[in-house]
């Protein structure tokens, strides 16, 4: 079991014993330090004691309130191509353990929205005020969409959607370090709409509920559910296997992401087999021994296929491209192409959109 696994089963209380308990009363402890100094920071750019700096262009924020993946990647990417169809749109990342390969940043959000949205340029710079004066200058952006940054007060946004995960929306309910919440689920209050993610893997009361814990928290939400549909596999050789392909298979699964559970979730609800799985920290660098084993382990257990979701593909397609030879024996690897899907909302939500940025969004 890898760090992240632990820390989870830690605060959510599955670890069990003394050891448990007193790991739990110290992060307990650290997350009463926690909270003053977020709660500070957050009353001194409400009262506009902190500035935020506004910039010549109409800025949408896409974040969450928990640490760990609340599948806000296929969010932004959606995001990105319902505005490049007006206005030229640039995304503002912070590069979040990007690594140099090939003389340019590197990492595995980066890698997905450079390839998903052609036309949208990606600044990396964890200065998001020096990042929009880049994209505005350099590339005449008219909209900027910041990537994960609802704590980044220090950039104005006109727009604050933010990624909910229906399978844990508000992190254990409390903060970090002894929970997984950024911030206290009041701040909701500054939001302008929320996409709820996954929520096929809930059932319809839980989401009801959810939907009116939001409610109480903000009445002017506006709401959305939303699902990552799976389209198809794709292989090291660019084939691409189909899901109804995909039923029956018997696959290996691996993953470095946030939120594990989702991704092998969806591998079985597609109606494939899940043979085995392999389990990493979030961003991990995967390396030619660990694809080794990977490979090694799945052939043991009869996998048909190994599979991974984009954002770990995007890290270990290299190794494939320098040494394709080692990795054309069954069982082949592949990466589950996805996007978000909307069930209900999506019409509100592109609405607010237009309407927050009326006036401010520059017609090609």
């Amino acid at each position: 079991m890898n760090y992240e696994q632990s820390y989870r089963r830690l605060i959510s209380g599955q670890s069990t014993g003394s050891g448990a308990s007193i790991l739990r009363f110290l992060l307990a402890a650290g997350a009463i330090g926690y909270w003053p100094v977020v709660r500070l920071r957050n009353l001194l750019y409400s009262t506009r004691l902190l500035k935020a700096h506004h910039v010549d262009a109409a800025v949408i924020c896409v974040g969450n309130i928990t640490v760990g993946g609340t599948g806000k990647t296929p969010l932004v990417v959606w995001l990105c191509n319902l505005v490049t169809r007006n206005s030229k749109c640039a995304i503002l990342t912070r590069g979040y353990k990007a690594r140099a390969q090939q003389n340019a940043d590197f990492e595995d959000e980066i890698a997905i929205f450079a390839e998903s949205c052609p036309e949208t340029q990606v600044i990396v710079n964890p200065d998001r005020v020096a990042g929009a004066a880049e994209a505005i200058d350099k590339y005449a952006a008219k909209v900027l969409i910041m990537d994960d940054g609802f704590q980044h007060r220090r950039l104005a946004r006109d727009l604050d959607i933010i990624a909910i995960d229906a399978t844990q929306p508000f992190g254990y309910g409390r903060l970090f370090p002894s929970g997984l919440l950024r911030e206290p689920v009041s701040s909701l209050k500054r939001a302008d709409a929320v996409v709820i993610t996954r929520c096929d893997q809930v059932n319809s009361d839980e989401l009801e509920g959810l939907e009116n814990k939001l409610l109480a928290i903000n009445p002017n939400l506006v709401i959305s559910r939303s699902v990552h549909a799976a389209l198809y596999a794709e292989l090291a050789n660019n084939e691409k296997v189909s899901i109804e392909q995909l039923r029956g298979k018997k696959v290996f699964a691996f993953c470095g992401i946030g939120n594990p559970d989702a991704f092998l979730n969806t591998i079985r609800a597609l109606g494939a087999e899940l043979a085995g799985s392999n389990i990493y920290d979030d961003h991990y660098h995967y390396t030619d021994g660990c694809l080794a084993e990977i490979s090694q382990q799945a052939e043991e257990l009869g996998a048909d296929l190994i599979l991974t979701t984009q954002k770990d593909w995007t890290k270990v397609a290299s190794n494939f491209e320098y040494q394709i030879s080692d990795f054309k024996s069954s069982p082949p690897f592949a990466y589950l192409a996805i996007e978000i899907k909307f069930l209900t909302g999506e019409d509100k939500l592109t609405a607010l959109i237009n309407d927050k940025l009326a006036g401010k969004i520059a017609r090609k």
